[in-house]
């Protein structure tokens, strides 16, 4: 047992180190043997742990976006908030994580445009990364509907706005290097105050 939970701890520790490298080399660049490096072990015991590059990159990101989604729940999950505070809570660690993973996320994106080259269908693979993401926003509308604290409006819709004003704020700071997003802060605040049921 202690063998098994040795190893998940070393390959949460060259998922973790293995994210520092692809941010400060770009995916590209980003090599085996600087992994090796950067984690202190040998490319061979490297592979031990993973088959390739992409392997390594994307249970990165997986890990980062399971942290992130724990986060979230927990928010989700508080009974002593609103409907509406879980809401703008969710929405604000979400900018803020965006705030903070610019660099990530322009890896991001040019891994991205590389698979596109490659004729991969990446809207596809986006989704299937942001589907929880989505389902979590959906519960939260759905739980202020029934709470009579949400207008009862379209979920699929509300979900399309919120979830729309996040890929915009995360094409400001990659695309356009945005250093400041909080106008979308205020847009989302505003579409929150749009969805209320006022009395």
């Amino acid at each position: 047992m202690a063998i098994v939970v040795e190893h998940d701890k070393r390959k949460h520790d060259i998922l973790q180190k293995s994210l520092d490298v692809f941010i400060e080399e770009g995916y590209e660049d980003a090599t085996f043997q600087k992994i090796a490096d950067r984690c202190g072990i040998t490319r061979t015991t490297l592979y031990i742990y993973f088959k390739n590059k992409h392997e390594i990159f994307l249970g990165s990101i997986k890990e980062l976006l399971s942290a992130l989604e724990v986060s979230l729940a927990a928010i989700l999950a508080d009974d002593s908030l609103t409907t509406e505070e879980a809401l703008r809570q969710i929405l604000n660690k979400i900018i803020d994580y965006c705030e903070e993973s610019q660099k990530l996320f322009l890896v991001l994106l040019s891994y991205f445009m590389q698979l596109k080259k490659s004729g991969i269908d990446i809207e596809e693979k986006i989704r299937r990364r942001v589907v929880r993401l989505r389902h979590l926003l959906s519960t939260i509308m759905i739980r202020g509907i029934q709470n009579k604290e949400f207008k009862n409006m379209n979920v699929k819709e509300m979900n399309e706005l919120l979830y729309g004003l996040i890929e915009s704020a995360i094409f400001r700071l990659t695309v356009l290097n945005q250093k400041d997003i909080s106008d979308i802060r205020k847009t989302l605040d505003l579409a929150v105050d749009g969805f209320l049921l006022k009395e």
